[in-house]
């Protein structure tokens, strides 16, 4: 079969930057969905995508969708004719689905049937179809209108070019005649510019002043920033999203170096870095010791002749921006953080659960709560609690709200705050995300823990549960980051105390009752995930779930502990016996005893397990006071043989009421011994 590449690409006003590369993305996967439809065979594709284009090149396509025969089963032909031989209303129905008469319907075997030889179309006649459909679903939350046509696309089209091989693909897709020209550089090359063939659309395009393919503009980018920043003695500050957009915005790319006034550096500099990122696109310089440089680097979208012009026009516009930000921290600087506390008494945290300020006094109570139980200072993480929500109210943070708690621990140091104090307004809305930083301090860690129970014992106080899909409050978040910052700082909290400690200070603002136990179920829950992303079983979680542990910390050595006894020869056993321990001791319905009578152990395997059971009582006391889980349950894997022998040679309902209760009393010691870890019986 004959095969030749096939080009379309979509000329367009500038696209949306930061959604160009998923869009470009949507549009290749829509194009390989419909050839794969389609039937048509190619040996592989990918996408172009620039400012003012989307364009898919698909190698070796085939010409011709191949020959398919396609086979409908109707009714057994009992049932197609009565006795006298006539078509039933079953085979009449049948041949009008096919769209054919019942003649032409196949009748030798037990069922009617009807085959049809299905023609290959030609590639150029299913093409536009394919284009139209992938362009359709695009992912475009709001299309546009342009002029008087109907048409609807995320920005106005200007051009299409479709080729199969060198012949244009003849159709009309977004109200664009399709062709082979297309266009150059905005500036650097307005004209049109021929197509030739699919396979010279990118080096005919960078004749033009275009580099359509969007990873070799990013990696362009990328390496001149990389060596402008070296020639500055600095690194550049180059986020992944950042470089994306930057790529979506220039056809042509070619970096400079700008730079400010030396005096903006006064201002913390992640309000510099902010600015110049989010409203310039720029990428900002840092020295070896991470400070700020007075230098940026600027990504233009054309070659210049004179690129002062270019370096000092984004000078004189950054200027403003940062002369703001320079204001606002002056401004803020000349009352001291405590006193915003003042206005933030009038701002709402949540209609039922009050101010903002009174939020931060519950933060403050509970953070000093926290803080004496993992080490910290209490009165230390209290006032950094009550300063918590202070540069919510700043002129700072209310021009830039990325810089909240950045903002607040520059001030508390103006203020001569301590300096755990200061880190933790920052630190309180730590991790920000998954896998991002912890706290550093213990002042910083009791902060964020207490906000984040605050806010997860008042939401589910006033009965706001999240849902599948909504989630207003990020509870979710705020409870993986409870989890995070106990067991990745191997912090000891008690997390029933501190949410009953929470609860408390709601009072009748919340519904009381149950609120600790679904509040702690809920942040547990947000373990099991977690578990299963570390590749452990959700058995080992469900064990240790069984038993109850409060503190996050504990629970994470138990799991840690079950996960590594789970690779013991001994595991598999061992649960088993576990389970069907279990399962006799639920029957006594809750009349077993803990007391042997060692004058009632008849049997020897049952006097084993007893002498087995009580030397692991002495040997594992100290280990589990402890928590060392793992050597707690490497000890016990010692049980397997005797408790094996009991199970094969002992009857454990005896006729003898007192021999049978005894051992009852011997399997609930047994069973204790393991649930001071977790219940393995659910490993089975």
């Amino acid at each position: 079969m004959q095969a030749q590449d096939f080009l379309v690409e979509l000329g367009t006003e500038e696209l949306p930057p930061k959604a160009l590369k998923k869009l470009a993305e949507a549009f290749l996967a829509g194009v390989e969905g419909g050839l794969k439809d389609a039937g048509l065979g190619y040996a592989k594709a990918r996408y172009y995508a620039a400012p003012r284009r989307l364009a898919v090149l698909v190698e070796a396509l085939a010409t011709q969708q191949p020959d398919r025969t396609t086979q409908l089963d109707g009714p057994p032909v009992q049932a197609a004719f009565d006795a006298d031989g006539n078509p039933t209303k079953a085979a009449e129905g049948f041949a009008r689905k096919c769209g054919v008469s019942l003649a032409e319907i196949d009748q030798s075997g037990p069922k009617l049937r009807f085959v049809q030889n299905i023609p290959g179309q030609p590639a150029t006649d299913l093409l536009p179809g394919i284009v139209d459909a992938a362009l359709a679903a695009l992912p475009i939350p709001k299309r546009m209108r342009w002029g008087a046509r109907k048409t609807e696309f995320v920005r106005p089209t200007q051009w299409l070019v479709m080729l199969l091989g060198e012949q244009v693909v003849p159709c009309e897709i977004l109200s664009q005649q399709a062709g082979n020209l297309s266009r150059g550089h905005r500036f650097h090359h307005p004209d049109q510019v021929t197509i030739a063939s699919p396979a010279a659309y990118a080096e005919t395009l960078r004749s033009a002043h275009v580099i359509a393919d969007f990873a070799e503009r990013r990696e362009i980018i990328r390496s001149r920033v990389d060596t402008l920043a070296a020639e500055q003695q600095g690194t550049a500050i180059v986020p992944a999203d950042l470089l994306d957009e930057v790529t979506a915005l220039v056809e042509w790319p070619v970096p400079l170096v700008c730079s400010f006034e030396e005096r903006f550096l006064e201002v913390p500099q992640e309000a510099l870095i902010s600015t110049m990122q989010d409203n310039q696109k720029y990428f900002c310089l840092l020295d070896a010791n991470g400070k700020l440089l007075p230098r940026f680097i600027t990504v233009s979208n054309l070659e210049s002749k004179d690129p002062t012009q270019i370096i000092e026009g984004n000078e004189k516009v950054v200027r403003p921006r940062l002369t703001d930000a320079e204001f606002f921290f002056k401004q803020d600087q000349k009352q001291p953080l405590e006193t915003r506390n003042e206005r933030l008494a009038n701002v709402v945290f949540q209609a039922d659960l009050g101010s903002v300020f009174e939020k931060a006094q519950r933060v403050s109570s509970l953070a000093g709560f926290i803080a004496e139980r993992i080490g910290g200072d209490a009165g230390r993480a209290a006032r950094a609690g009550l300063l918590s929500k202070c540069d919510l109210a700043t002129e700072m943070v209310g021009e830039f709200p990325e810089l909240q708690g950045i903002a607040g621990y520059y001030y508390a140091k103006h203020d001569g705050e301590a300096d755990d104090v200061a880190l933790a307004l920052n630190e309180q809305y730590m991790p920000r995300g998954a896998g991002a930083e912890l706290p550093s301090t213990l002042t910083g860690a009791a902060v964020a823990l207490a906000d984040k129970i605050d806010t997860l014992v008042g939401i589910f106080g006033i009965g706001m549960l999240p849902t599948g899909s909504k989630d207003p409050y990020a509870l979710r978040r705020a409870a993986l980051g409870v989890l995070r910052i106990l067991i990745e700082k191997q912090l000891e909290l008690d997390l029933n105390a501190a949410l009953q400690a929470a609860v408390e200070q709601y009072g009748s603002r919340v519904k009381a009752e149950g609120l600790v136990a679904l509040v702690q179920d809920f942040i547990f829950d947000r373990l099991r995930a977690r578990y299963e992303d570390e590749g452990i079983d959700v058995a080992v979680y469900q064990s240790v779930r069984a038993v109850s542990p409060t503190s996050p910390l504990d629970f994470d050595q138990r799991v840690q502990a079950v996960q590594a006894f789970r690779r013991l020869p001994e595991a598999e056993t061992l649960a088993a016996a576990n389970k069907r321990v279990s399962n006799i001791l639920s029957k006594a319905e809750g009349m077993v005893s803990k007391q042997i009578n060692a004058a009632l152990l008849q049997e020897t395997a049952e006097q084993a397990l007893a002498s087995a059971v009580e030397a692991a009582e002495r040997s594992v006391a100290p280990l589990a006071a402890q928590r060392q889980y793992s050597a707690t349950l490497e000890q016990l894997a010692a049980l397997r043989a005797p408790v094996d022998a009991f199970f094969e040679q002992v009857l454990v309902n005896a006729d003898d009421d007192a021999v049978k209760a005894n051992r009852y009393a011997l399997l609930a010691r047994l069973r204790g011994l393991f649930l001071g870890v977790a219940d393995i019986s659910l490993l089975g």
